[in-house]
């Protein structure tokens, strides 16, 4: 029997308990588990920043927006929602991140 085609990412949860272990008097540990397969192998970022970070992604060979190239979107929910799809992930410059959601409105927030 053929399978049907889904249309999005299989996530994994995984929860454990401890025998004997009490977290209010024993410490708490935390630990990592390094995946045999990377999940996500072309997982495309985008730098948000100032002008240091720029030239820092710039050398770095990463993909880099200004707040110009943001204003430039002028609040555009489709050319918002576009870039937003262009990427699985934004680094932002601790001086900008309060002003992104000023910069682009909330559709970046929604898609």
């Amino acid at each position: 029997s053929e399978e049907k085609k889904r249309k999005f990412l299989e996530t994994v949860e995984l929860q454990i308990s401890l025998k004997n272990y009490d977290p209010s008097r024993d410490k708490r540990f935390s630990g990592t588990v390094k995946l045999r397969h990377v999940p996500k192998a072309n997982y495309k970022v985008c730098i948000i920043g100032d002008e240091r970070h720029l030239d820092e992604a710039k050398t770095l060979g990463l993909e880099c927006k200004s707040v110009e190239d943001l204003k430039k979107l002028n609040k555009n929910k489709k050319l918002v929602k576009k870039l937003a799809k262009s990427y699985d992930a934004f680094l932002a410059s601790d001086g900008l991140i309060k002003q992104i959601p000023r910069i682009l409105g909330p559709g970046l927030n929604k898609a």
